[in-house]
């Protein structure tokens, strides 16, 4: 009996599979975030915080409404980048 333990494979890492989804995790990232910038600002606007009885003024409400937007594009660019990782292998077994 062996002791000892099965070798593991080197695994390599695919540098175009890389390069291709970081770049368009940019792109993305651009859009998204400054969708959720503009987004919440507008509708900051729409939604004043009186209309909701909050005690924010103008500026802190808008800035509210765009962290949340913000946060929710981050989950969007985590589902991407995984998505991604899995059509576009980032190594394989050397």
């Amino acid at each position: 009996m062996s002791t000892q333990a099965p070798s593991q494979a080197s695994r390599q890492i695919v540098w175009p599979s890389v390069i291709t989804v970081i770049s368009a995790a940019i792109l993305i990232g651009a859009e998204v975030f400054g969708a959720a910038f503009a987004g919440g600002w507008a509708l900051a606007i729409l939604v004043p915080p009186e209309a909701l009885y909050l005690p924010f003024t103008q500026e802190t409400w808008a800035h509210l409404v765009q962290a949340v937007l913000f946060g929710i594009g981050v989950v969007i660019m985590v589902a991407f980048i995984r998505g991604a990782q899995r059509v576009e292998p980032f190594t394989r077994r050397g």
